[in-house]
């Protein structure tokens, strides 16, 4: 039946698009779905505008025009639809990104150019990112520390939101849909000569959701946030423009541990930024900025009577002032150098002390097309820090066009993570269990602490191997490409990649308790590689149909434990009373949760006649593992893995007075669920949406 069921909406979607290629071209101005005849320009990459087409660098760019037909709401939902990216949850119930199989901690995400912090478990949760103001979405794939320093180290996602536009309009929206979700918004725009002002309102609530039954919590618990974000600009002159920007996020969610222990949880996040831009010539502008963040998340549980059984606070504030020179040579060679400081500060339970980090750096980057055909991109930046040692990271990027149809792009980079705060600082002791984690910083002090109160039977690694500075985690990123594009209206671009991963940060056991349990603390060790391929295919039939399609293949392994495979030393056992036998150099599958295949295709396609848009979206992930489920702490073939899935989604919207418009959309058509290895699908979403333009 449920073949059926599946067979009987594809045939639907494909008899739409035979119906839509039949349409009649004379109501092409009326196709709301129509390219721009401009291109598309990106800012991330480079910092400075260029052209998606002709950049030497990975990169994908979202636009508006997709959020709005796909009828997203949050960010996460968004990227999950992008080659090569996925969102994973950690353990809190955030959701966090993988690119290029790099861990979430990897990737640095950026509003209008400036760092969201709050990674209180290293995920930066993504879905408390609303996408009702955002203008586009770039993501550039590869080491990026030559431009942005820390996090970069795997690549870099930039949510360029709204800026003010000449004259008064706006718009309401509404989406209202499974487990009482309602996502409502608004957004005000007036610009009149020297002054504009753009203010974004958004409030998104869900009842949550459960995916295991005859248990007393739930997936998802309740929720409800807010997000005001405004940005006012005003004109000196032609040469001297003031920038101005904030936003604040709210949001309070149940906590409930089981059914005696319960409380709530809580979340204020704010974000400041001043900038100011001049243009000396036409060869020199600057700009200086400052910008100032804070992210607060509060939790507490009670127990049946009302009594305090736990609570948890993190505080951290980010503070960054930066200047930067842009000087254009001349139309063929520009060059951006900047300089700047960041200063954090994190309060937090379970920390010993109050950390605070500085960080002065220094970048500089040169842009110049060589020839008509040769691009060259060559950057450097310096970090110092308080806590750790100096970073240098270079970056080299080329891209040649061999003819119209064929251009050859290559980048190599540097990208590092610092230590976080969690990993230097964390002094922490399972009030049930009764282990303890320490981090690295606090090993010195609390290991002859909990040795003198007689709590520890052995130090199994000498305090001595902590006098030394933890250090940062770092890589070597190689990026190659080719872009082909036959036709007008046809397009692929593949890209290769290698991300060599030095100093991997890793806990291990340094001592054990009396009560039988270990001390944890945080070490340097692995060397990891992440290397496939991607590519991204665009095709457009005609005026009113766009059919796209993407794939990743990906290979994440350790360098130690292909070792320890190749050279006999890891064993397996089928069952638990079966004999173990020696594994090959192939029977190593990599790393956890990690994909060695992901895809997605898409279909737009839109009827001018009747004023509607509407478009079937499908990902793919094949499978994957969580565990190792055969004792020998490595993935292996035979360990227990996760079924590769499908996500099918529908989505369609009909303008009616043109300034009103009904939508209504299915996200995972099919209902697929996993409840015991997959947290963030919670099955069909059925909803409907309204929006008005003014």
């Amino acid at each position: 039946m449920q073949n059926q069921y599946r067979l009987s909406i594809l045939c639907l979607a494909l008899f739409s698009s035979q119906l839509v290629i039949s349409q009649q071209e004379k109501n092409v101005l009326k196709d709301s779905t129509k390219v721009e005849i401009l291109e598309e320009v990106i800012i991330s990459a480079t910092r400075t505008k260029r052209q998606l087409s002709s950049l030497p660098l990975p990169v994908q760019l979202v636009s508006k025009k997709e959020i709005q037909a796909v009828n997203s709401i949050r960010l996460s939902d968004i990227l999950n639809e992008q080659t090569g990216l996925i969102t994973v949850p950690d353990f809190g119930g955030g959701e966090g990104i993988q690119l290029q199989g790099l861990d979430s901690q990897y990737t640095l995400i950026l509003i209008d150019g400036v760092p969201l912090v709050g990674r209180s478990a290293g995920t930066l949760d993504l879905s408390r990112v609303s996408v009702g103001n955002i203008k586009q979405i770039e993501i550039i794939k590869g080491a990026s520390s030559s431009l942005y320093g820390n996090e970069a180290l795997g690549g870099v996602i930039n949510i360029i939101t709204e800026n003010p536009e000449n004259g008064i309009k706006g718009d309401v929206n509404y989406r209202g849909g499974s487990f009482g979700t309602h996502d409502a918004s608004t957004n005000i725009n007036y610009k009149k000569k020297k002054l504009g002002v753009n203010a974004f309102v958004n409030r998104f609530s869900s009842y949550g959701y459960d995916l295991v039954d005859n248990d007393a919590v739930n997936t998802l618990e309740p929720f409800s946030n807010y997000t005001l974000n405004s940005k006012i600009t005003y004109e000196f002159s032609e040469s001297t423009k003031l920038l101005v920007s904030g936003r604040f996020y709210h949001q309070n969610q149940d906590n409930v541990a089981s059914e005696t222990l319960k409380g709530e949880s809580e979340i204020n996040e704010w974000n400041a930024l001043l900038k100011l831009d001049h243009k000396f010539n036409d060869s020199w502008s600057s700009y200086l900025e400052f910008y100032a963040t804070q992210y607060k998340a509060e939790e507490f549980l009670n127990d049946a009577i009302g009594d305090s059984f736990f609570q948890s606070d993190f505080d951290q504030r980010f503070i960054r002032p930066e200047f930067r020179t842009t000087y254009q040579l001349n139309e063929n060679n520009a060059f951006i150098a900047g300089i700047g400081l960041t200063h954090e500060r994190l309060k937090r339970t379970d920390f010993f002390g109050t950390p605070e980090f500085n960080s002065p750096y220094i970048y500089a980057q040169y842009d110049g097309n060589i020839t008509e055909n040769l691009n060259v991109i060559l950057g450097a930046r310096f970090d110092d820090h308080s806590e750790y040692q100096s970073q240098f990271s270079p970056k080299g990027a080329v891209r040649y066009k061999l003819n119209d149809k064929i251009a050859l792009k290559g980048s190599v980079g540097y990208g590092f993570k610092t230590p976080d705060f969690r990993q230097l600082y964390f002094d922490f002791t399972n009030a049930t269990v009764g282990y303890t984690v320490l981090g690295y910083n606090a090993v010195s002090t609390r290991i002859p602490q909990l040795d003198a109160d007689g709590q520890l039977l052995s130090i199994e690694v000498p305090v001595s191997d902590f006098e030394n500075s933890l250090k940062p985690e770092s890589s070597i990123g190689y990026n190659f490409g080719i872009d082909y594009k036959p036709i007008s209206n046809f397009k692929l671009n593949v890209n290769f990649f290698r991300n060599d991963i030095e100093n991997l940060i890793d806990t291990r056991v340094i001592a054990r308790k009396t009560n039988g349990q270990n001390v944890f603390s945080y070490y340097n060790l692995n060397e990891v590689y992440t290397q496939g391929l991607e590519f991204n295919a665009n095709y457009k039939l005609n005026e009113n149909v766009t059919v796209s399609g993407g794939y990743q293949l990906l290979y994440a392994k350790d360098k130690e434990a292909e070792s320890d495979f190749e050279n006999g030393r890891v064993f397996a056992r089928i069952t638990p009373n079966s004999p173990s036998f020696q594994l090959k150099k192939d029977d190593y599958f990599g790393l956890f949760n990690r994909s060695r295949h992901m895809a997605n295709f898409k279909i737009f396609y839109s009827i001018p006649n009747w004023n509607l848009d509407t478009n079937l979206r499908t990902t793919y992930r094949s499978k994957f593992g969580l565990f190792d489920t055969n004792g020998n702490a490595y993935l292996d073939q035979y360990d227990d893995f996760v079924n590769g899935y499908t996500i099918w989604d529908f989505a369609v919207n009909k303008t009616i007075f043109k300034h009103y418009q009904l939508g209504f959309g299915i996200d995972n058509i099919f209902n697929f669920k996993n409840p015991q290895n997959i947290s963030n699908i919670a099955g069909s979403i059925i909803y409907g949406t309204f929006n008005f333009n003014f």
